[in-house]
């Protein structure tokens, strides 16, 4: 057990800011044995993964539990599919490389995201026309109250876009430990969203392989988005909203450049072409600012606060709210 510890390096922002207490759990008689211990049955207790779905504004009050819990599994195996349970605090990334190297199928679409894999179920990520939704068969999860595992069916954990109970009506009540997955032995490749089409025919001779749309992925994400070892960043800040087909119809009137892409109640417009519309895009405001590639991205240059680059997305959105009537939602977690 640490206390006053900088939580610099364990958060993609690069925000300094410090942990009244601090320590690594690396299985999950830890992670209860901490929780069932009457010394902290009434501090916070922040449990941290990668770092890359959330904003520290100010010192965290309270005991910071870093997950190492690790392991990748083969709990179910025939001629179709793997079934793998997968600790929560692996990297998510060296997770999709290990299912790429196994021909396992379902994630490669998903490379390059930056977090744990227990953080994928929270935030359900997605990206390229896949959201890690489609392969998760059960979330394990400790109470916060009383230790005990529960087990989560795919149903149960209620996801939507980038949401999950976990988010919403059980934040802060569960503790993820494990993910359970379901992947293909027989691709059903997903290459018609974004440019993965367009990278891979630069390789015309290339057989498609889980490979291939991995690398095609990767290197569209190298060329848009900000290495957060280089620049802090928490990837995409905003949701791409989604708005009514007459409220899309009507903004086409005026803005008739306007992407979007329909869905089952209406349209969902890129969060990234409105803030660059609005104005932001390559802005910035001393150690902070918007990316001048991906107005999606808000960036920390070196030194810069949490709780200004909190002031400068609540501007972000007023500005898109004003102009589009589109009130935009924050992928990243405040804390």
């Amino acid at each position: 057990m640490l206390s006053d510890v900088s939580l610099q390096a364990y958060n993609t922002f690069g925000i300094d800011v410090k942990s009244e207490y601090f320590m690594k759990i690396d299985s999950e008689q830890g992670l209860r044995n901490i929780i069932l211990d009457d010394r902290w049955k009434e501090v916070n207790i922040l449990l941290l993964g990668g770092g890359s779905n959330v904003l520290f504004t100010q010192n965290f009050a309270g005991l910071v539990l870093l997950n190492q819990i690790r392991g990748i599994a083969i709990t179910k195996d025939n001629d179709r599919e793997v079934h793998l349970r997968v600790g929560a605090g692996e990297g998510w990334h060296a997770f999709v490389q290990y299912c790429v190297d196994h021909n396992y199928a379902g994630v490669e679409n998903l490379s390059l995201i930056p977090g744990t894999v227990g953080a994928a179920p929270m935030q359900n990520i997605g990206a390229y026309g896949v959201e890690v939704k489609d392969v998760i068969e059960t979330v394990e999860a400790i109470s916060r109250s009383d230790g005990q595992l529960r087990i989560f069916s795919a149903a149960e954990c209620q996801f939507g876009y980038r949401e999950s109970i976990f988010k919403q009506r059980l934040k802060g009540k569960y503790f993820i430990t494990a993910v359970n997955f379901r992947l293909s032995k027989q691709p059903d490749f997903n290459i018609s969203y974004g440019d993965i089409q367009k990278v891979l025919d630069e390789k015309p001779h290339e057989s498609l392989s889980l490979r291939a749309v991995s690398e095609a992925v990767i290197k569209i994400r190298q060329s848009k988005l900000p290495d957060p070892a280089k620049i802090g960043n928490a990837g995409s800040f905003f949701k791409n909203p989604e708005i009514t087909l007459d409220h899309f119809h009507k903004l086409k009137l005026n803005y008739p450049t306007m992407p979007g892409y329909p869905t089952g109640l209406g349209m969902k417009v890129p969060a990234g072409w409105l803030i660059e519309q609005a104005g932001w895009k390559g802005y910035r405001e001393g150690s902070i600012g918007v990316h001048d590639r991906q107005a999606l991205v808000l960036v920390n240059y070196g030194g810069g606060a949490g709780e200004d680059i909190k002031s400068l997305a609540f501007r972000i959105q007023k500005s898109v709210q004003d102009r589009y009537q589109i009130l935009l939602s924050p992928e990243v977690n405040f804390i």
